[in-house]
């Protein structure tokens, strides 16, 4: 017997065995060291079932249990309307408000009490409180991150006078507001003038991240418009810190006068942080130039940065958030730098933590106390008025200062949105006791319905204002061109596909069109780097355009829906032909992964391709990726989806004629012999071709023209190395579907392939 085979084995079982034993040995001594009268038996009644139910119940109530399941419910829930907001062509934020009110006592509390009081007990909004807290430092850093503080220095000027004109408009308003709703609604002992001042803050704030959000999708940061409603929406940011920073000082003081002091703090802090730490700051971040990755020592150094900033903030008396925001504004103005920290800080405080805000303020939110036409024409008067102030305050200084119209009043629908920065302000008050639970929630809904508003407005003043030209349409003056339009994700998939639309085009010099086009998706970007976003997207295409001498015209869009988005461009742009990628699997997923923000696949493209690169197996019949599917089916062009293996050139082309209905692919193989000089060689899989007059006819007239250039094969059997030596295959949808499904020996054989549908 061959003890060496066994010796792990033999091991294993005799160490178990000793140190069991030695375990029960010293159990069994340690007993004995027992003083019986000290010891509490436990003598639970009930059968072992009933104990374990008893256990289950308590577990289930310990606060780490209930804060685990109450975030769960929380993101699901947020993500969930959220994305239902996305699809309707409304900021996220809004489903997420919507989320927190919807989990407060205005709909689960009322209609289901049990559930709301098993979920969110009063004991544990403590700890949600807080953990919403870090949250919301977290997002103030970011905000503060994403403010370009050299656009405010190099392109200021109106946009300052519109700025500081959009904040002390609503600001005067909201305090003539407070004088007639002071007596009924203010809570009792709370001073007119602190009351005063945060309806007036309220009034005057605007939402940077979700105005930058809309800027991006609606392709405006590169015009002029874009630049100024930045910019006013940057200096409105920080004026309104700055100001809401002294009012929580006056309110916590009781007086202006009382508050001297804590003014002085402030100001003496934010000296500090400009002159001595963002230079130091600065330093450390040049230490990083040049690398995609920053190290744990430097993460530390401005994390640290950001909670003593916010516990300075805190102890001065002027809240912590005004410490995170000043800490992100602070940071080295360096955009990859920048890039870089915030993906790190993003994910936790904008998918975990920064939705417990908002189903804390839902929870806060009781739109059951309006319960009479009284409180509720309040309500229309707050948002008339903050409307008004904000609105129409903004547009009108713009107009003032020499704006045309349209752009006046989308500039005032834009400095409109209020978002979750309002929230923040309305819980600020609502924790110094200044704001009461009624009011609270009037102002709750004021921030709803003016960021909602903010799309509908801004389509309403396009529709009024129509211009002749989309700005997604690039302009056609000569319909007889043929138009290549390219989507890409990645800038190395850009300029793969620009070599297969010049190899299609090649010769027809004035009369054709390429479009290369980036949907980026809105997350991906920040408001102070979307230029240099576009740049490194494009770089390849443009390199790669310039080696072939080729005239392309380039198109980005920062979008929420990206399938909507290419599919409606494309319809609307008089393309003959769209090129895309196989394997866009960063836009595929199930409703749940799409959700919560990650993506769980149904179709997977990568097993597909490593399948045609012979590399696995195919699990899953499906011919196309989710995000490709989408595509074929709401385009009305054809559309070619390339399988890339390392393409280069289309000198050698197979085309496979299955049955026919794949006949419109000799138009394709035409096109590529008289631009490219392509050698084509066409399989008659089926035997069809020989017998059909029209299809003879037209492989004449291509060999008439261009003599030796096609070949019809009749072979049953298709060769490994016969498919090696081709560069590229073209193929029906049909034809693809039907390799897929009958998991063909070509597929880990086959070179890059574009897969032609025919709409």
């Amino acid at each position: 017997m061959n003890l060496g085979k066994y010796k792990n084995l033999i091991f294993y079982i005799t160490t178990i065995a000793v140190f069991s034993c030695l375990m029960y040995f010293f159990i069994i001594e340690g007993q004995t060291l027992e003083v019986k009268e000290n010891i509490v038996a436990n003598t639970s009644s009930g059968s072992t079932w009933e104990n374990f139910l008893e256990s289950f119940k308590t577990n289930l109530h310990h606060p780490l249990a209930l804060l685990l399941a109450q975030i769960v419910t929380i993101i699901m829930t947020a993500r969930l309307f959220g994305w239902v907001c996305m699809k309707i062509k409304q900021p996220t934020v809004i489903g997420e408000m919507i989320a927190g009110i919807v989990l407060g006592p205005s709909l689960v509390g009322m209609y289901f009490p049990e559930f709301s009081a098993f979920l969110f007990p009063k004991e544990s909004l403590g700890n949600l409180q807080f953990l919403s807290q870090i949250g919301l430092i977290l997002f103030m850093y970011i905000v503060g991150m994403e403010l370009d503080l050299s656009v405010l220095r190099k392109k200021a000027h109106d946009a300052v006078v519109i700025s500081h004109a959009s904040i002390i408009i609503p600001f005067a308003l909201g305090i003539g507001l407070s004088y007639f709703v002071y007596q009924e609604f203010a809570p009792e002992g709370i001073q007119f003038t602190s009351f005063a001042l945060f309806i007036a803050i309220s009034m005057s704030i605007t939402a940077f991240p979700v105005l930058a959000r809309i800027v991006q999708e609606r392709n405006l940061q590169k015009t002029k418009l874009g630049t100024i409603v930045i910019t006013c929406a940057a200096a409105d940011d920080i004026t309104a810190w700055c100001i809401l920073a002294a009012v929580i000082a006056i309110v916590k003081a009781g007086s202006f006068a009382s508050s001297i002091y804590v003014i002085i703090m402030a100001i003496a802090y934010v000296f500090l942080m400009i002159k001595i730490v963002r230079p130091f700051l600065k330093r450390i971040g040049d230490l990083q130039a040049g690398k995609n990755t920053i190290s744990k020592p430097m993460v530390a150094i401005f994390f640290l940065t950001l909670i003593l900033s916010a516990y300075a903030t805190e102890v001065i008396g002027i809240h912590a958030l005004f410490g995170a925001f000043m800490a992100g504004a602070i940071m080295p103005e360096n955009a990859k730098f920048r890039t870089l920290f915030i993906d790190k800080v993003e994910d936790v405080a904008l998918v975990l933590l920064l939705p417990l805000f908002f189903v804390f303020t839902g929870l806060r939110t009781q739109i059951g106390l309006l319960n009479d036409s009284h409180l509720w024409m309040t309500t229309g008067f707050i948002i008339l008025t903050a409307v008004l102030g904000k609105f129409a305050g903004s547009a009108l200084t713009a107009r003032f200062v020499g704006i045309n119209w349209k752009e006046s009043l989308t500039i005032g629908a834009l400095m409109n949105t209020r978002g979750l920065m309002e929230l923040i302000v309305l819980n600020i008050g609502y924790d110094l006791g200044v704001l009461s639970p009624e009011i609270f929630a009037m102002l709750v809904i004021m921030a709803l319905f003016t960021t909602f508003m903010t799309g509908p407005a801004l389509d309403f003043i396009n529709f009024i204002f129509k211009s002749k030209k989309n700005q997604d349409e690039p302009s056609h003056e000569n319909d007889s061109k043929y138009r290549v339009l390219l989507s890409f994700d990645k800038p190395e998939s850009g300029s793969t596909l620009l070599k297969l639309a010049h190899n299609f085009t090649h010769k027809m010099n004035g009369n054709k069109s390429i479009t290369a086009m980036n949907i980026a998706p809105v997350d991906e970007m920040h408001a102070y780097d979307i230029n240099e976003y576009e740049d490194s997207q494009f770089q390849n295409v443009i390199e790669t355009s310039h080696d072939l001498n080729l005239e392309v015209t380039t198109l980005f869009k920062a979008s929420t829906d990206i399938e909507s988005d290419l599919t409606s461009i494309t319809n609307k742009g008089h393309y003959d032909i769209l090129l895309i990628m196989l394997g866009k699997s960063m836009y595929e997923g199930s409703l749940l992964g799409r959700l919560l923000g990650f993506t769980t696949k149904i179709i997977n493209p990568e097993k597909l391709l490593n399948t045609v690169k012979g590399k696995g197996n195919i699990f899953n019949n499906s011919p196309f990726d989710d995000f490709t599917l989408q595509i074929l089916d709401k385009t009305n062009i054809p559309v070619g989806v390339l399988v890339e293996k390392d393409f280069k050139a289309a000198d050698k082309v197979f085309v496979p004629i299955f049955n026919l209905s794949d006949f419109y692919l000799l138009e394709y193989a035409k096109r590529l012999i008289n631009n490219n000089n392509s050698q084509i060689i066409i399989l008659d899989a089926a035997g069809q071709i020989r017998n059909n007059i029209e299809v003879k006819e037209l492989i004449r007239s291509i060999e008439q023209v261009a003599p030796n250039h096609i070949t019809l094969y009749n072979e049953k059997k298709i060769e490994k190395d016969f498919l090696n030596s081709q560069d590229l295959m073209l193929i029906s949808s049909k034809s693809w579907k039907n390799l897929i499904d009958t998991k063909s020996l070509w597929l880990s054989d086959i070179p890059s392939t574009l897969i032609i549908s025919n709409p």
